[in-house]
């Protein structure tokens, strides 16, 4: 019997999985922009005080950082620059790209040439989208780990499904029956469980084992 049940809509969202650095110079002024992924709050002004310490002798530390699958927690902030110049331009830039928890810190080393108001946002912006590019980024999505359990007859029709749904086959069991494990999208399962209970007249069974978040690289 299926017993698995319709789970609430969760969109899949990204996250840093491995954090990067980017430079970038703008009339003398190096700015330096480390990422990191962080879990909680805490985790992301640890990371922000423990930049400020390597990068004691530099002008500003400003940072960023977001927090949640639906951004629950943000903060940005300048470090002395004028108000709005760095930390929020930063936050921006994490918001649009969509990515989750994660903090960072963009250091400047003055070179003694003042940037303006818009030199500042643009180069804060631009030395963010440098570390993200040197990141590595992945997404979350949000399924249901299936076993499936068919007879010899059905396996191939199952098999050419779940190919066809670029779905990964797990551990997999030849007994008297053949057993499947599969991680299935939220979005697919119902239609790829109804594919496969018909292509096999109902002589397959599908056993929930755990809905969860897992990392699509």
């Amino acid at each position: 019997m299926n017993n698995i049940e319709k789970n609430e809509i969760r969109a899949p969202y990204k996250i840093v999985i491995e954090g990067g650095e980017g430079e970038i110079v703008e009339k003398k002024s190096r700015f330096i922009a480390t990422v990191q992924p962080v879990e909680s709050e805490e985790e992301a002004v640890a990371f922000i005080d423990a930049m400020k310490k390597k990068y004691w002798d530099a002008r500003h530390n400003c940072s960023a950082f977001v927090i949640g699958s639906k951004n629950e927690i943000t903060r940005c902030s300048d470090d002395g620059e004028p108000s709005g110049t760095a930390g929020r331009p930063m936050l921006e830039v994490l918001l649009g790209q969509e990515v989750h928890n994660v903090a960072v810190v963009v250091t400047r080393y003055f070179g003694g040439v003042l940037l303006g108001t818009g030199g500042l946002v643009r180069a804060y912006t631009k030395a963010v989208q440098e570390g993200l590019a040197n990141s590595q980024i992945a997404t979350l999505a949000f399924g249901t780990k299936v076993k499936i359990e068919t007879d010899y007859n059905g396996i191939g029709k199952l098999q050419y499904i779940l190919g066809k749904a670029g779905v990964s086959i797990g551990n997999s069991e030849y007994t008297d029956v053949v057993t499947l494990e599969v991680f299935l999208l939220q979005e697919q399962k119902e239609g790829i469980l109804k594919e496969m209970t018909e292509a096999t007249a109902g002589k397959c069974r599908f056993e929930e084992i755990e809905s969860k978040y897992e990392l699509l690289l």
